[in-house]
């Protein structure tokens, strides 16, 4: 099992955001979480991510806990977030926000060779590697963010409202 959460309670101080949720995701599997707004969606990948802590209940990541691991170490390990709203780098270049994706790499040569991976998926980011993150469109900042995450090379990459603010 790459991913086991097994019943995560979140809060948000006395509000409880995520009660008792529990899924697991194997290697190659794709898994959407739907629901309504309010429904915590967006707070269990956070959760998953490291930004929050649950309340109760477990995540294991390749068979180990991970409800007490920092987020940069969460990447290090395999896990990617792109968050709701693209949160790109408006002053930064498409090259600078891809680099930051790889933040937590060290060996240039590969991470040159995962840019070359994100151009293979959104070829437009190539045409714009110049071009500041915030004169992007909003689905050429949606491929850049998701470009990003790409970058620390995951094995679990987790998108919070990919369509949100498209066409």
């Amino acid at each position: 099992m790459l991913l086991q959460v097994d019943d995560i309670h979140v809060s948000y101080g006395a509000i409880q955001a995520v009660q008792g949720i529990s899924f697991g995701i194997e290697q190659g599997e794709i898994v959407t979480l739907i629901g309504a707004n309010g429904a915590g969606k967006s707070t269990t990948l956070r959760t998953i991510s490291g930004l929050l802590r649950p309340t109760a209940g477990d995540i294991c990541y390749q068979d180990r806990s991970i409800i007490k691991t920092s987020p940069e170490s969460i990447v290090k390990l395999g896990i990617s977030q792109v968050p709701e709203g693209r949160q790109i780098f408006g002053g930064l270049t498409v090259r600078e926000n891809l680099e930051m994706g790889a933040y937590t790499r060290k060996d240039r040569r590969e991470i040159e060779n995962s840019m070359e991976r994100v151009f293979t998926s959104f070829p437009r980011l190539k045409e714009r590697l110049k071009q500041k993150g915030g004169t992007l469109s909003g689905g050429e900042q949606q491929m850049l963010a998701m470009g990003r995450g790409m970058m620390s090379m995951p094995q679990l990459l987790l998108l919070d409202e990919p369509s949100m603010g498209l066409a």
